[in-house]
């Protein structure tokens, strides 16, 4: 009886199935991500985001091979002719900061691309190929954090229509014209009242006078 030969493989090999053909449909989903790769165009949550051609590349990139390394000689020859003279360690590295800046993520506790020490970079996330435009899925922490803000801004800043500031323009104004209005009144009244207080005084004196005439 023959020994049963079982292949072994290292842990961190890739099989053919874990990666992805970006070519099978125009879009890319990921977390809140959707790229559209006919128009190489990226965009959270509806909102287009500005990436440069290197920039996409990278992603791009990354996307083919999910949970896998992607070496940084790699994104070298992706991203620039073998007769280039640069620093490549040095653009590499601008690059995927400038990428990690757009989608939000950070090198210290990441949650699209972790640098991986003396080799490259991996994809944590697993993207979905898609034909369809499909909307790009909401974490329920951030959808519950957006509508608790919506709901504080309402509380704190009530909306008015334009009637509602005519009406509060039209109060005032009755009211500064009822202040005026009174104001004349009451300077009116205070004119024809002054010169009238001498008569009966002058009345008094001109009978005491009489009185003691005769």
């Amino acid at each position: 009886m023959s020994p049963e030969v079982i292949a072994m493989r290292e842990p961190d090999e890739p099989t053919t199935s874990e990666r992805v053909l970006l070519s099978s449909g125009r879009y890319v989903l990921f977390g809140p991500f959707r790229i559209d790769q006919q128009r190489q165009e990226v965009t959270r949550n509806g909102a287009r985001l500005k990436l440069q051609g290197k920039v996409y590349q990278v992603l791009l990139t990354l996307l083919e091979k999910p949970g896998e390394v992607v070496t940084r000689e790699e994104l070298r020859v992706r991203l620039w002719p073998a007769d280039t003279h640069v620093n490549y360690d040095a653009n590499v590295n601008t690059t995927v900061n400038k990428l990690r800046q757009a989608l939000g993520d950070s090198s210290d506790k990441p949650l699209y691309i972790e640098t991986i020490p003396r080799k490259g970079y991996c994809l944590l996330v697993q993207p979905e190929v898609s034909d369809k435009p499909a909307h790009p899925f909401f974490p329920q922490s951030e959808t519950f954090a957006d509508s608790s803000q919506e709901a504080s801004r309402r509380l704190v800043a009530p909306s008015f229509s334009k009637s509602d500031v005519w009406i509060v323009l039209g109060v005032i104004g009755l009211i500064l014209a009822g202040m005026l209005l009174g104001a004349g009144i009451t300077r009116l009244w205070i004119s024809h009242a002054a010169p009238m207080a001498p008569y009966p005084s002058a009345i008094i004196f001109s009978r005491a006078s009489a009185a003691a005439f005769f």
